[in-house]
């Protein structure tokens, strides 16, 4: 790959990124959240286990206290409960209320209509999350 196809595969990426998030404002401010508390409502899947703080703060790429700040917004409006680790009580996890699974789905509806990613048919979706898939699977550690 040439510097200039990698390129512009960034500047696309980063442009699919800033339409999405244009697009989503006005979802995001109905429903009183952020960017960030948005992302933590939907890498909290109700369907798994509660993820612990820390697995949450990896899956965010956000540190500690970034984490806490946005969980104290999330848990001061009804969205999520902290809850001691049933595992290790000294590990906290994080589940959703009704409410944040109610709130979580409507922002995960409305971004997958919204994203200009459902213009592409059902091949070419396959095709770019293969693709992305291999971006995103962690580098090899050198030896």
């Amino acid at each position: 790959m040439t510097r200039s196809s990698l390129e512009a595969a960034v500047v696309m990426s980063h442009e699919l990124f800033m339409r999405t998030s244009d697009r989503v404002e006005s979802v995001l401010a109905e429903h009183g959240l952020t960017h960030a508390t948005a992302q933590a409502l939907w890498a909290i899947d109700p369907a798994e286990a509660p993820p612990s703080m820390k697995e949450l703060a990896g899956r965010l790429h956000c540190n500690a206290p970034n984490l806490s700040f946005v969980m104290n917004q999330l848990g001061g409006r009804g969205l999520v409960e902290r809850s001691a680790d049933p595992a290790d009580r000294r590990s906290r996890v994080v589940t959703l209320t009704a409410d944040g699974r109610r709130v979580r789905s409507a922002v995960i509806e409305a971004t997958l209509a919204l994203s200009p990613l459902a213009r592409l048919d059902a091949d070419d979706l396959l095709t770019l999350v293969g693709l992305l898939g291999k971006v995103l699977e962690p580098a090899p550690r050198p030896a």
